[in-house]
């Protein structure tokens, strides 16, 4: 099992959100992208909402930063950990604009980019952007199929329902041949779309017998993914058992990749129990990614 982060400060969620995040900024962030780099672990997260109705914010949380460029900027501050969009509304973009914009990310972070997918369910939101709610689960169906038709090439040719394109050059574009899709999501449908179209599950909301439950009702490819969170933030130093009975319990449930929270007093405390977490995580067997350390401290900071 691998282990990445759900990233600190990027969503304000009201039952994720720790007070020291609501006042930390991308200096926050970087620093502890870059020692989440260093130390091995797989991913980091960044979500997607553009515009949250306030009477909405006490439950989604109002505080999203944009992931792509969120993911530009930690690009240039990484080197091997993988940047995951957990999750894009694919309602909310024209297939061809998530290759060109994220596949640009790609290229400029050396294919490390991850497409985590949902369908989406903020009404508010879709009528903002001049959206289809109504029919928002077979559009998604048919982008997906377009994505996987457009991310790797210069000339996309799809021809649907929905979306309908050849002839038409896309540079550049996605660097990895195989661009790994992940598919948000709850329902049944939402497995079986993850199976059908994408590379992984991400879940939310469900506990773990339910997931198990789920994923007997379905024949998944080999390869595929199941990326569960932990439910609440870990606490590798505090409570050391409590950690790694969450990820046993992970383990068993089938995951792949875990990715998780921490709990923290500030960005160099998430530090510290990262470090901590990864001490723990291979005892208990779970995979890290052997990386350089970080840049000479005369490096510039643009270019670290």
């Amino acid at each position: 099992m691998h282990i990445g982060i759900s990233s600190p400060i990027v969503i304000a969620h009201p039952s994720m959100c720790a007070d020291w995040e609501r006042d930390a900024g991308i200096a926050e962030l970087a620093r502890i992208a870059e020692t989440a780099d260093r130390l091995g672990f797989h991913h980091l997260t960044c979500s997607e909402h553009v515009a949250v109705p306030v009477d909405s914010a006490a439950e989604r949380g109002g505080t999203y930063w944009d992931p792509l460029a969120t993911f530009g900027f930690l690009a240039a501050r990484t080197s091997g950990i993988r940047l995951a969009t957990q999750v894009l509304v694919l309602g909310y973009h024209h297939p061809l604009e998530i290759a060109k914009r994220y596949g640009t990310l790609d290229l400029v972070s050396g294919g490390r980019l991850i497409l985590g997918l949902g369908v989406g369910s903020l009404r508010e939101e879709f009528d903002l952007l001049g959206a289809e709610f109504a029919e928002r689960g077979a559009r998604a169906d048919e982008a997906l199929a377009a994505l996987r038709a457009a991310l790797s090439v210069d000339r996309p040719e799809y021809h649907g329902r929905y979306f309908d394109f050849e002839n038409m050059l896309v540079r550049p574009h996605a660097v990895q041949p195989r661009v790994p899709l992940w598919i948000g999501g709850r329902t049944r449908r939402s497995l079986r779309r993850a199976a059908e179209f994408g590379d992984g599950w991400v879940p939310f909301g469900l506990a773990l017998g339910e997931v198990r439950a789920m994923l007997k009702s379905v024949e998944l490819p080999a390869g595929f993914e199941l990326v569960l969170g932990a439910g609440q933030p870990l606490d590798p130093i505090g409570a050391p058992d409590r950690t790694a009975q969450a990820l046993d319990r992970l383990r068993a449930a089938g995951t792949t990749i875990a990715s998780v929270g921490l709990t923290a007093t500030g960005a160099a405390d998430y530090c510290d129990r990262l470090a901590a977490l990864r001490t723990l995580a291979t005892e208990l067997g779970c995979t890290f990614d052997d990386r350089p350390g970080p840049p000479p401290e005369n490096t510039p900071a643009w270019s670290r």
